[in-house]
């Protein structure tokens, strides 16, 4: 990497790993693994579930403010004690999750939570550049890849399995062990660079700390609540949408000018971490919304409990956990640009072959398009983190991993966002052209009725058979048009995906050189 200095750590880089991933893929598992708890929740605390869905949101939020400010804190603070004293805080608010007796209380503990891991994915990952040499950063990323792409997957398998089988507190006492174990191995084996030693970061930018706050939480609220609000129709969509294009552009603006910003937004000049930032916007925003509406589909249309469609999707995780170990090899040896260019094209078919859905598939009927797709996940992963921060200085591999794992959330919350949406928009549009097409004169409809009659006839008076006939044959409609909805939405999964295939090759090609020392 230019600039780069020779400094490595004293302690073996996979310990490192390690103590660093065991917090990363403990508090990148806990985004998901929340969603599947959410009806307990509401339940347990006495609330609705849109009220229990802000369990979700806070986190978020506080998350995502921390994400791209870290880089200060740990060059305030030093950067092992900020990483340490963030996994304590992660833990104790996770403990306090689980003793939490109402929703005021839980969505403080939350917010909390979401503050203390915000730090860990990026630093995390900048420590694993570090850590390593060169020749070996592309395995180190698998490792990394494990934590922050196979984590959100196994996460409503595991959330869905312990809210069953014992209670939904457990999804949050299970980080305390963890976390503590975490923390105490990082106290034995981390180190600050000597570039985190001499830093001088000046006063914390508090104006643009909290701009940065205003624009993440409006973005988080319209992608949670625009939907459900009917998006521009609802002037609370509205309000939120002025507050965060205002704070944004004058986040931007405070940022690119001022002389100690809070985030380094210059450095998205190196056009390997701005096209990175781009590409993993979009990765973010098709894997996450795979990982929402796939279960919802086994849910819905299927009629599978939770622990049952988190089974039938963890194929994924098993394709990825596998895949990591490869690809981190093979990125070491290949040009990365095309294994990138590879894991979107894969994962774009396989959002195509997905699409083939009908009503009566098994629980493994897609197996194959689910395991391939997860394999495809770190061939986008490992080696576009190692293109996007492979060309920058050591200095500077804090901020920008800030900025990058930022992007790759807020393409999370936008894509399940408008997952969502068409879901919601096109079932109806369905609906309505399936209802054209089953007109009176249909005499597939008309035989159908006759029989269902029939049938119905041997429960009920004709006018009754009748009704029940309508209803069948009305919630027959219904699903199919709902099924074609979750269609499109894996069609423009493929498309996106597609999309981005070309775009990889843009990317300045790093060279890996051997570590000298």
């Amino acid at each position: 990497m230019p600039g780069n200095t020779n400094w490595r750590p004293q302690h073996n880089p996979w310990m490192i790993a390690v103590a660093v991933m065991l917090a990363t893929f403990m508090e990148v598992m806990d985004t998901s693994i929340s969603s599947v708890a959410i009806p307990y929740i509401a339940g347990s605390v006495s609330a609705t579930n849109d009220e229990a869905t802000w369990v979700l949101t806070t986190y978020l939020v506080a998350n995502a403010i921390f994400l791209p400010s870290s880089a200060w804190f740990s060059e305030k603070f030093g950067r092992k004690n900020f990483l340490i004293v963030s996994v304590l805080v992660f833990t104790a608010a996770s403990f306090a999750c689980g003793i939490a007796n109402s929703l005021g209380l839980l969505l403080l503990a939350r917010a909390i939570q979401g503050a203390g891991g915000g730090a860990l994915q990026p630093l995390s990952q900048a420590i694993l550049m570090e850590s390593f040499p060169p020749e070996k950063q592309s395995q180190a990323l698998g490792m990394y890849a494990m934590g922050v792409v196979v984590a959100p997957i196994i996460g409503p398998t595991f959330g869905g399995w312990l809210t069953d089988t014992i209670s939904w507190r457990w999804a949050y006492y299970i980080n305390v062990p963890i976390g503590l174990t975490a923390a105490f191995l990082q106290s034995r084996v981390l180190e600050d660079p000597p570039y985190i030693k001499s830093a001088k970061p000046g006063r914390l930018d508090g104006i643009g700390f909290g701009l940065l706050a205003i624009w993440t939480a409006c973005l988080q609220f319209i992608c949670d609540k625009g939907q459900e609000e009917d998006w521009f129709g609802s002037s609370k969509i509205k309000l939120a949408f002025v507050l965060f294009s205002v704070a944004l552009a004058a986040f931007l603006l405070r940022e690119f000018l001022h002389r100690k910003p809070l985030v380094n937004l210059r450095l998205l000049g190196n056009r390997n971490l701005f096209l990175g930032s781009f590409l993993i916007f979009m990765f973010g925003a098709g894997v996450y919304s795979l990982t929402a509406i796939l279960p919802l589909f086994y849910q819905t249309l299927m009629g599978y409990d939770a622990t049952t469609a988190g089974l039938v999707v963890s194929p994924r995780g098993i394709g990825a956990f596998c895949s990591a170990v490869l690809v981190g090899y093979m990125a070491s040896k290949m040009d990365s640009r095309k294994i990138i260019a590879a894991g979107f094209l894969v994962f774009g078919l396989m959002g195509y072959w997905t699409s083939d859905l009908t009503l009566s598939i098994s629980p493994w009927s897609l197996f194959w398009p689910i395991t391939i797709a997860g394999f495809a996940l770190p061939a986008v992963f490992i080696p576009l983190s190692s293109s996007a921060l492979g060309t920058l200085r050591q200095d500077q591999i804090n901020s920008a991993s800030g900025i990058f794992n930022l992007l790759r959330n807020m393409g999370g919350s936008i894509g399940i966002a408008a997952a969502n949406t068409i879901l919601m928009r096109h079932r109806q549009v369905h609906r309505d052209e399936l209802v054209h097409s089953l007109s009176g004169a249909s005499l597939a409809l008309r035989h159908t009725l006759d029989r269902l009659v029939l049938l119905m006839h041997l429960h009920a008076g004709p006018q009754l058979a009748t009704r029940r006939a309508y209803g069948v044959i009305q919630n027959s409609l219904d699903r199919q048009a709902q099924l074609w909805s979750y269609v499109d939405d894996f069609r423009y999964l493929a498309l996106v995906s597609i999309v981005c295939v070309p775009i990889a090759f843009f990317l300045q090609r790093t060279v890996v050189r051997r570590h000298a020392g």
